[in-house]
């Protein structure tokens, strides 16, 4: 978490890792493939694998 935007442009570059956030969490699915697993969780594509899906259909009578 941070509001200086030079700071955050460091930190970021020093960190070893493949994706890096601030100040929030993802807004896209990631996730892996090959050896790192497949599937994907975070953004509201990533929640697909945790939902059981229903159809409902309404009549609006007239």
């Amino acid at each position: 978490m941070t509001a200086d935007l030079t700071r955050m442009l460091r930190v970021a570059e020093a960190l070893e890792f493949g994706m890096v956030t601030v100040n929030g969490g993802p807004q896209a699915p990631f996730g892996g493939i090959k050896n790192s697993g497949y599937g994907r969780e975070g953004g509201g594509l990533g929640v697909a694998d945790y939902l059981d899906y229903k159809y409902l259909s309404v009549g609006l009578g007239r």
